[in-house]
């Protein structure tokens, strides 16, 4: 059998392109070479090219996502998409893949845009019985409507002022007291037109990574996130200002309630491919979700492989999976 070409779509119109570009490396070292043709395509506004093996580049066709390479058209079978932001974690590359029927690694159109909407997301599983923190919406232009001393009241102090609608790496604030909360706001909309204030949950904090195929459901050890920062920020994600413990320390008792609600989740909004799920342990034992990610990092150290090591996998064997599951 011949080969199938695989891209690893990346960059994005974010502040997260260049951690998508690590990404993209990471997910390269990772996937079998033998079994696959692999190219990582670089994305931002209009401008797709996809790498070359001999260094250099070749633009993208976006009327079908094909390129030439040595006076030969190059067609995908398969788009691995890694771009943390948008366009390929709101949905909008899902929908141009399905128009020009490429299969790909995440969910579809409907489910990446409600994951990408923090706000909407939390909504949408507390009606399942998911349990969120609490949080109100602000639209840029309608900061009037709701007035400080409601936040206040309504969430509490402290609290978190973040992007609704972007990633969680940039624009997030730790609120202590009301008087912080307009330069919050306008630290969020540089990123984001909607903002979500959201009330703080004390307590241990953990993500859960996993995946099903037809034929299967692996779910990898849990990870236990200890920031020396105030919160879980981009010096801590990305600059070492962290510990990650896999496993978490937690109780297997509470490991397996966390793993089922992954699993839950995961059925109710239809995923598809390699989801992480951010939660809060509060004292009392309650588990909240905080986000749903559908583009996971994929860098050596990110969580996924971390979790992937921990559970006696490789991460070759775990793209393999999800890219045979579909073609």
């Amino acid at each position: 059998m011949s080969k199938k070409t695989i891209a690893i779509v990346c960059g994005g119109d974010s502040s997260e392109h260049d951690v998508s570009l690590r990404s993209a490396q990471g997910l390269y070292s990772f996937f079998d070479k033998e079994r696959y043709n692999v190219y990582i395509v670089d994305v931002r506004g209009t401008d797709w090219h996809a790498e070359l093996h001999d260094g250099t580049t070749a633009q993208i066709d976006l009327n079908d996502f094909s390129f030439i390479e040595d006076g030969k058209r190059v067609i995908f079978d398969y788009a691995y998409i890694t771009i943390h932001g948008t366009p390929g974690e709101n949905g909008i590359m899902q929908g141009y893949f399905d128009l020009v029927r490429l299969p790909y690694s995440t969910s579809g159109v409907l489910v990446e845009a409600m994951t990408f909407n923090k706000f909407v997301l939390n909504q949408y599983l507390r009606s399942y019985g998911v349990l969120v923190a609490d949080s109100l919406l602000i639209r840029r232009g309608c900061e009037e409507l709701v007035s400080e001393d409601d936040i206040e009241e309504r969430i509490g102090m402290p609290c978190f002022v973040k992007p609704s609608t972007d990633g969680s790496s940039f624009g997030v604030s730790k609120v202590k007291n009301k008087d912080q909360l307009a330069p919050a706001f306008r630290k969020a909309m540089m990123e984001s037109d909607e903002v979500m204030v959201e009330s703080f949950l004390e307590g241990t904090e953990i993500t859960s990574g996993m995946y099903k195929t037809n034929e299967k459901t692996v779910i990898f050890p849990i990870t236990e996130v200890v920031t020396f920062n105030e919160f879980f920020d981009y010096d801590a994600k990305y600059n070492g200002q962290v510990k990650e413990i896999t496993p978490a320390r937690i109780p297997e008792e509470t490991a397996e309630r966390v793993r089922k609600i992954t699993s839950h989740i995961y059925d109710i909004l239809h995923c598809n491919g390699i989801i992480r799920v951010d939660y809060i342990i509060t004292k009392d034992g309650k588990i909240y979700m905080l986000e749903v990610n559908t583009t996971p990092g994929m860098t050596p150290t990110s969580f996924i492989p971390q979790q992937v090591k921990a559970a006696g996998l490789s991460m070759t064997d775990v793209l393999t999976d999800i890219v045979e599951n579909q073609i």
